[in-house]
C-alpha cells in the first residue's frame, strides 16, 4: 500500500530507518522523537542518506528533493493524530512501550493500525495497554530497514485478522517480505540464530578456537557472509546481549539460551563493537587482529557443532508452530542472510546426522542445552525429510 500516512516512534537507528522506508515507498512519513538531540540527529541522519544516494546516482534532484519533503519531524506526539498506521521503535522496555501504545491510542483513529517494532517482547503484553488491543500487531523489521526485505508480522493474542492482513499488505507493499510468526519470546528470527552466537561463545570458553578462527570456520565451511562475533560486533554488543538476555528470561531461563559472560563482560567494558571501535576485533585505524588458523579439520567441527545446533532450534519451532517449515527457512534467509533455509539445510546434511551429534554433546557435557527436538529425533528415526 502506497500513499499512507505513516507514523514512526523513536528516532533511534531503528526509527529513522523505517521512516525512510516509508517515504522510499510513497509514503508520507511523520517520525516523532521526544528529545530534540535525537530528533536533530535522525534528521541529519536521513538527510545525508538521501544525500549519499544522489552522489552515487540512484536519485534524481527532484527525487532527492521529494523524498525529504515526504518525511516530517516532530517533537510532539499529537502530530501522530491522522495517521493511517503507526509503527513504535522505542526502547525495548515493556513499561516504555506500553505507556507509548495508550498515548497513541487516544490520539489516532480507531481505523488506525499499531504496530511495534519489538524484536523479542511479547506484542500481547504490549497491546494490553490499549483498549482496544485488536489494532496492534507486530511489524518487527531488521537493521537497515529500508534494504533488509524480512518483516516478521506477530499477531498478538487479541490481534484481529483482518489488521494482520492489512499489515501484511502493506510490508508486501513496501518490496518487503513479511512472515508470520507467533507471538513467543524472539519470534522466528531471534529465536533460532541464538545458536548461532551462544554456541560460538561457548566454544570461545572452552578455548577450542578463538575469534577469528570461528568466523573463519563460518564463513569458508557454511557460506556465512559473516561470522558469529562479526555479527555480534555490527549488531553491537549490548544489543546482542539484551537480545539473548531477553529470551533466556522469557523461557525461563532454558539452558538453550542462556547469556554468555565473555559477552556480558565486553558490555560492561563498553566494548560494543563497531560502533565503540572495539568489540571482540578492534576497529581503531591501523589495528592488527589476530590472523585465524586455518585448520579445515576444526573448521568443520566447529561448523558441524553450531549447524547442528541451529536445526534443532528451528526444528524445535516447526514442532511447536511458531511458523511454517517456509517462513521459518525464508526468515532466516532473509532476515540474517544464511547461505540456506536450516530445514532445507538438514533434508541436505542428514536427520540421522545432526540427531548423533547433538546426542553426543548432551552425554558429553551432561547438559539439557543439548537435547534433540523431539520432531528432529522422530524424522530420523523415520527417514523422513522436512521437504519431501
Amino acid at each position: 500500500m502506497k500513499h499512507l500516512l505513516v507514523g514512526v516512534i523513536g528516532g533511534g537507528i531503528m526509527g529513522r530507518a523505517i521512516a525512510y522506508c516509508a517515504a522510499l515507498n510513497q509514503c508520507r512519513a511523520i517520525l516523532y522523537e521526544i528529545s530534540p538531540q535525537a530528533l536533530d540527529n535522525a534528521k541529519e541522519e536521513i538527510h545525508r542518506l538521501i544525500k549519499g544516494q544522489k552522489e552515487k546516482g540512484r536519485f534524481s534532484e527532484p527525487e532527492a528533493k521529494s523524498l525529504k519533503e515526504h518525511i516530517t519531524f516532530t517533537g510532539k506526539m499529537d502530530d501522530l493524530a491522522k495517521s493511517d498506521l503507526v509503527i513504535e521503535a522505542v526502547v525495548e522496555d515493556y513499561q516504555v512501550k506500553k505507556n507509548v501504545f495508550s498515548e497513541a491510542e487516544s490520539l489516532v483513529s480507531k481505523e488506525t493500525i499499531l504496530g511495534t517494532n519489538t524484536s523479542s517482547l511479547s506484542v500481547t503484553a504490549i497491546a494490553s495497554a490499549c483498549k482496544d488491543p485488536s489494532r496492534v500487531i507486530g511489524m518487527h523489521f531488521f537493521n537497515p530497514a529500508y534494504l533488509m526485505p524480512l518483516v516478521e508480522i506477530v499477531p498478538g493474542l487479541a490481534s484481529s485478522m483482518e489488521n494482520v492482513n492489512k499489515a501484511r499488505e502493506i510490508v508486501h507493499g513496501w518490496n518487503k517480505t513479511p512472515v508470520i510468526a507467533k507471538d513467543t519470546p524472539g519470534f522466528i528470527v531471534n529465536r533460532i540464530a541464538r545458536p548461532f552466537y551462544g554456541e560460538a561463545l561457548r566454544i570461545l570458553e572452552e578455548n577450542i578456537a578463538d575469534v577469528p578462527t570461528i568466523d573463519w570456520s563460518m564463513k569458508v565451511i557454511g557460506g556465512f557472509r559473516m561470522g558469529p562475533f562479526e555479527l555480534m560486533d555490527l549488531i553491537g554488543n549490548d544489543v546482542n546481549y539484551k537480545v539473548t538476555e531477553s529470551v533466556f528470561e522469557a523461557f525461563y531461563y532454558d539452558s538453550r539460551y542462556r547469556p554468555s559472560v565473555i559477552q556480558k563482560r565486553l558490555v560492561e567494558a563498553g566494548r560494543l563493537g563497531r560502533k565503540t571501535g572495539q568489540g571482540f576485533y578492534d576497529y581503531a585505524p591501523g589495528a592488527q587482529n589476530k590472523e585465524p588458523l586455518k585448520d579445515i579439520e576444526l573448521a568443520r567441527e566447529i561448523w558441524f557443532r553450531i549447524i547442528s545446533m541451529l536445526i534443532n532450534e528451528a526444528s524445535d519451532a516447526l514442532q511447536k508452530n511458531i511458523a511454517s517449515r517456509e517462513d521459518i527457512d525464508l526468515a532466516m534467509m532473509k532476515g540474517v542472510n544464511y547461505p540456506l533455509g536450516l530445514l532445507k539445510w538438514a533434508d541436505e546434511i542428514g536427520q540421522e546426522k545432526i540427531l548423533k551429534k547433538l546426542t553426543w554433546l548432551q552425554q558429553e557435557y551432561g547438559e539439557e542445552r543439548y537435547r534433540p527436538s523431539l520432531l528432529l529425533k522422530k524424522m530420523a528415526e523415520n527417514n523422513q525429510q522436512f521437504y519431501s
